[in-house]
């Protein structure tokens, strides 16, 4: 059978689905189609027209490079289509966004027809993602005098690529639907089960609501009812898009109510527009601006406050909330873009000013902030060209600086990393800054859609200011299945070739690793004042500055390695008090956002701003487990301030972890790996020797707000609880709602335990081990009385634990331990009463592979809490997901139940759970 008819055979498959033919990227596939339109008499002919024009993937995917040859031999009149005129087949490539059509546009322009060369010219005006050759060869044949290139050259030097687009709507008319009430995750958006078919859109949007019909036809009706409005998606009385950034989240909002971005492209809509009661979680806010969308914080709901001032409370010690203003499914709403105010008819609801700054307006004009980004380094590089300064064309970066006041972290930071601002200035927080990039992470279930969008902006080799990129298996790692078969491998080989250290080598020469991407990222960190971007909300370092993105932003910064925001507010977290032997470390996380709620009566001053936490004494993997956390504080990212001595411990655990990934032969042609040890080396020096200490905050440096957590005031564990039958929706799933084991009188069932996720690390396996060995002293034996699923986060620590005798601890004590030669090829769907001994990697906390029984009580170390995540609700009861520490797990799984305090510090007797104790240094300069 041809491959031809292979694809008829599959669009067969998908109609039974309800889908559409699936956009071409293979240039077998789209060859042979030009192979039938090029033959008059063929009977597939006038579909395969329609193939070529209308269902090709653009940028520089295989079958991209094949339809920009073929177009430019019928601009040439070396091919005749009497459907494809010289004019329609400029349209298509100046659709195609780069790579191949540009170079075509490039060969025709600068070609010897002067009318051909004019219209290539026109439309190479229109496009902004060239990369180095492509400007090479206009800079060359601008230098040469050719008229052609200086015409071009003067248009990149006015942006008229952007200046020539059309303005956005000064009033844009939305009808409103709320899809929940309370915080919305991203799953609910694009559920973690569903993370394979992120790349095929028009599939992956078939599982928006978590694949609920109902809400979907609801969503329909009310755009029929309204066809001339936009759909404006909101969480009332909450935040939208919590939990990650999340870009196949905003691809579905935007495939089902954004506007189509090109006539020649499927299923790539843009410019959604999202909408929260207390607005929109900050990594995903930037995965908008990505798509030239409009996320609104509406306040709809207001807390009271008496005539003093101050918060006014109910019986359970809530916040009282009005309602200022309706937005229930079906209101008509206006968004004015030149006032910056949201208006039902004549009334002013709201000033929406945040929504709509320049540079944000700017993202809605351009179709979105890529074409921002590389629009302003084309009109540098033009100007450069011309020998002429860049006119100012794009809104001014914003840059404030206060004089007399000092830098925190995250400030100093960006300064050192900024680029094109002003020289000699320093920048405060609110300031619009460009920053290099020094490490980029990609995990496995986005990394597919950042591949995506590294074609589509025509991007082949990562940049070479980026230190280093690592490329993860971990959230595909527990289920070997068909699905990760089919695309892990072709993931791993792309990212390979584009410069990327991998966890699995496509030449199949080094052990394949599925270790969590957070882990590998904190140890491919070396520099303190380094900036991380990586594909996941809980990129979070304990050195440098990291922010969790959308896979476009990462590919962004592959390409580019620059990322583009404000500089962050920060909020300053010291400790004080000593902790009791037997809390963990855990508990202290869980207790910062307790007691920092307590303090500034219910209000999340973390939200959307720096943690900057003075912990001063912890190495990388456990003050790892406080910045990991702080996505969940709703934090756009997190900065540890360490002692001299602590960081150089980090950076030579660091060294050692990188120098294993060399010996495997992960290090690739550049020798990153080899460069990050040496930048580690280097660091080391400055540390010891004492010409550059590590980074502090200046003494008066100025925060949002200062937090001081009371360690004595931690007298039990703390568990997250997801308080799933709270009468108030909005308050369900929340991560702030922190309680005391004790709350629980040692009653509550527990139906399953998980010990993994990123937010362990080799201290809570080794405290595993201890655990069973008091459990069975005390005891005589070791039953358990629920499920323990046990997922070490790297292969490192499970090789360490052998090595130190600990691993052989768990293995006796367990019913099932990993085979990497023969892993599951489908996910368990029950477990018994043992303790499992799983593959590194992400496991239950993803959701995507392995998940509890349906309406379980899962006690985990996990972050995830979210409906439907790590359990789905059963018809006779709630799934929930509570987080504790690691002891608080172990117990509750032997005991099949929640333990009672005695029963908790018998368990950890003798165990040393932390060593943390608050740094007595002056951490700042």
């Amino acid at each position: 059978m041809s491959i031809y008819k292979d694809y008829l055979k599959q669009i067969d498959e998908r109609k039974e689905q309800g889908l559409h033919p699936q956009p071409i990227d293979g240039a077998e596939l789209l060859s042979k189609i030009i192979e039938q339109i090029k033959d008059l008499e063929n009977e597939y002919r006038e579909e395969s027209l329609n193939f070529f024009i209308y269902n090709v993937l653009p940028g520089t995917t295989s079958a991209a490079v094949v339809k920009a040859k073929f177009l430019k031999e019928i601009i040439l009149g070396e091919s005749i289509v009497k459907e494809i005129t010289t004019s329609s087949a400029f349209e298509q490539l100046s659709h195609m966004k780069g790579g191949p059509s540009v170079r075509v546009l490039l060969d025709l322009a600068l070609g010897a027809d002067a009318a051909i060369a004019k219209q290539a010219a026109d439309v190479l005006k229109t496009q902004v993602f060239l990369y180095e050759a492509d400007t090479t060869r206009l800079e060359e044949a601008f230098n040469k005098g050719n008229k052609i290139a200086i015409d071009i050259i003067k248009s990149y030097a006015k942006a008229e690529f952007f200046t020539k687009l059309p303005e956005i709507d000064e009033k844009i008319d939305v009808v409103t639907f709320i899809a929940g009430v309370g915080d919305i995750s991203t799953d609910l958006l694009s559920p973690g089960g569903d993370a394979h078919s992120r790349s095929d859109r028009e599939l992956h949007g078939q599982c928006l609501f978590e694949h609920n019909i109902a809400q979907q036809n609801e969503l329909k009706a009310v755009q029929a009812q309204h066809p001339d409005k936009r759909v404006m998606l909101i969480a009332e009385k909450g935040t939208m898009g919590v939990g990650s950034s999340r870009m196949s989240g905003v691809n579905n909002v935007a495939l089902w109510t954004g506007i189509k971005s090109s006539p020649y492209v499927p299923f790539i809509n843009i410019a959604p527009v999202i909408a929260g009661t207390n607005g929109i979680s900050p990594i995903f806010l930037t995965t908008v601006g990505v798509t030239g969308g409009i996320g609104l914080d509406l306040k709809n709901w207001v807390q009271q406050k008496d005539a003093e001032g101050n918060t006014i409370r109910d019986a359970n010690g809530d916040p009282v909330l009005k309602e200022e203003y309706s937005v229930a499914t079906g209101t008509v709403l206006t968004i004015n873009t030149k006032e910056k105010k949201l208006y039902n008819g004549d009334t002013e609801l709201k000033d929406i000013s945040a929504a709509f700054t320049p540079q944000k307006m700017e993202f809605m004009k351009a179709g979105g902030s890529y074409a921002v980004v590389f629009g302003k380094k084309l009109q540098t590089f033009a100007s450069k060209v011309l020998g002429i300064d860049v006119v100012p064309v794009y809104a001014p970066s914003k840059e404030i600086s206060i004089e007399g006041q000092g830098l925190t972290a995250v400030e100093k930071i960006f300064n050192k990393n900024a680029v094109g601002t002003t020289p000699g200035k320093t920048l405060h927080a609110g300031s619009d800054v460009r920053v290099e990039v020094n490490i980029v992470g990609s995990q496995d279930t986005t990394g597919l859609m950042t591949s995506q969008e590294l074609e589509m902006m025509a991007a082949t080799v990562i940049s070479p200011i980026v230190d280093g990129a690592y490329q993860s298996g971990c959230h595909t790692a527990s289920v070997w299945d068909d699905k990760s078969k089919a695309n892990i491998p072709r993931l791993m080989k792309f990212m390979n070739d584009f410069g990327l250290i991998t966890g699995r080598d496509p030449k199949g020469k080094y052990f394949p690793m599925t270790d969590v991407i957070h882990k590998v990222l904190n140890d491919l960190t070396v520099g303190d004042w380094d900036i991380i971007i990586g594909g996941d909300s809980h990129t979070r370092m304990s050195k440098g500055v990291a922010f969790g993105a959308d896979s476009g932003t990462v590919a962004l910064a592959l390409a580019t390695g620059e990322a583009s925001m404000p500089i962050p507010e920060s909020v300053k977290v010291t400790f004080k008090g000593q902790m009791k032997s037997y809390m963990d470390f855990r508990d202290v996380v869980h207790a910062t956002q307790s007691q920092m709620l307590k303090q500034f009566g219910g209000e999340n001053v973390f939200q959307g701003r720096i943690i900057e936490v003075h912990i001063g004494t912890l190495t990388s993997d456990e003050a790892f487990t406080f910045t990991d956390w702080t996505a969940e504080m709703k934090a756009k990212a997190s900065i540890c301030i360490s002692e001299d001595d602590t960081l150089i411990e980090s950076l030579e655990i660091a060294k050692g972890r990188i120098q294993i990934m060399i010996d495997k032969g992960m290090d690739n042609a550049g020798q990153v790996l080899k460069g990050l040890v040496d930048k580690a080396e280097n660091r080391i020096v400055e540390l010891k020797t004492g010409i550059k200490p590590s980074l502090r905050p200046d003494a008066n440096a100025k925060y949002h707000a200062e937090v001081v957590i009371d360690l004595d005031e931690i007298a039990e564990p703390m568990i997250a609880d997801p308080d799933v039958n709270n009468d108030d929706v909005s308050k369900r799933y929340t991560h702030d709602n922190i309680r005391p084991l004790s709350y629980y009188g040692g009653t509550k069932k527990v139906d399953l335990g998980f010990v993994g996720s990123c937010m362990v690390h080799k201290g809570d396996m080794k405290i595993l081990a201890q655990m069973l060995k008091n459990v069975e002293a005390q005891y005589g034996k070791v039953e358990f009385k629920a499920p323990l699923v046990v997922a070490p986060p790297t292969y490192n620590i499970v090789d360490e634990l052998k090595a130190e005798g600990d691993w052989d601890v768990l293995v006796k004590y367990s019913g099932f331990e990993f085979d990497d030669n023969a892993p599951k090829g489908v996910a368990r769907t029950g477990y018994e009463n043992m303790l499992y001994l799983e593959r590194p990697g992400c496991n239950l906390c993803m959701g995507n592979q392995e998940k509890a029984a349906p309406g379980d009580t899962v006690m985990a170390t996990s972050t995830r809490l979210f409906q439907g995540r790590v359990v789905k609700d059963s018809g006779e009861k709630k799934g929930e997901s509570l987080l504790s520490s690691t002891p608080v797990v172990v117990l509750s799984t032997i005991l099949g139940r929640t333990p009672t305090m005695a029963e908790y510090e018998a368990a950890v007797d003798g165990i040393v759970l932390t060593k943390f104790k608050p740094s007595q240094k002056q951490l700042v300069r």
